[in-house]
């Protein structure tokens, strides 16, 4: 006898940025429908996106649909400061004093696995366990680089803004339109992540220290804390030291590039 076929149950991952909530707000404005929203904290969101999540929370809610917010009981913090796991093996076994996972690099992102991943697989696997799962993700058209993905090209993955012809640039109209701004966030950053991610680039960093000063002293407090060197090239502290350099240079008119400027750059973080 063949298994009875379970009931689809449609989810749409919301992440807050600009083409989750293009695309989410554009389903319920379409009337498809919509099982349950799930939104996955990472405990390290701008201010603004977090009351930008209430705002999209209400209005899902409105719509007589369930919002899930999912979060990692331990914090972002724990993982960075003090995780070690219960058999220490590699880098935790070879330094015993070592504790926790520190800054995220480009091959060793535990963050996303951690705060995200792992979270929002666990809910989609225990809903699987009574329902076909089809699951809505926001990536917008023009983002080929996401859409050759093997997870994005799964049959259970439905992607409305490709569906659509929808690119980043079209999703931040469509939320500017509706009325949502992320309180200038998008005027600043490409893209609304994590804010101390050392993953971002100088430009989204010199952006942090003079639109987020607040944020960007938390930033220092914890490179200070933990044992990974920020970046590979710059501690926060350095950092700090290389854009108050870049800044007495502007004033002079001086370029904050070439030779000359890494050369005396070089001298004042050795100082």
């Amino acid at each position: 006898m063949s298994e009875k076929k379970k009931q689809d149950y449609i989810v749409v991952s919301f992440s807050g940025g600009k083409d989750s909530t293009a695309m989410l707000l554009r389903l319920i404005e379409l009337g498809e429908h919509i099982d349950e929203v799930i939104s996955c904290d990472t405990y390290k969101e701008f201010p603004a996106m977090y009351r930008h999540l209430d705002k999209i929370r209400a209005v899902v809610e409105k719509a007589g649909i369930k919002f899930t917010a999912l979060k990692n009981e331990k914090s972002f913090d724990y993982y960075m400061f003090e995780f070690r796991p219960e058999q220490p093996t590699g880098f935790f076994g070879k330094y015993q004093n070592i504790k926790g996972r520190s800054w995220a690099t480009s091959k060793v992102r535990w963050c996303t696995k951690e705060m995200k991943i792992r979270i929002i697989n666990a809910h989609l696997r225990e809903l699987s366990k009574q329902y076909d799962i089809i699951q809505c993700v926001g990536i917008a058209a023009d983002e080929t680089h996401r859409l050759e993905r093997k997870s994005n090209k799964e049959k259970n993955k439905r992607l409305p803004l490709v569906e659509w012809g929808w690119s980043e640039a079209d999703c931040l109209k469509y939320c500017y339109e509706k009325g949502y701004d992320w309180e200038g966030l998008y005027e600043i950053y490409d893209r609304a992540s994590c804010w101390c991610c050392p993953l971002q680039s100088l430009k989204s960093l010199r952006s942090l220290r003079i639109n987020f000063p607040e944020l960007w002293e938390e930033l220092k407090d914890m490179d200070s804390r933990t044992w990974r060197k920020f970046q590979v090239n710059y501690s926060v502290k350095d950092l700090e030291k290389r854009f108050q350099f870049e800044e007495e240079r502007t004033k002079h008119n001086l370029p904050i590039k070439g030779r000359d400027f890494y050369s005396q750059l070089k001298e004042r973080l050795s100082a």
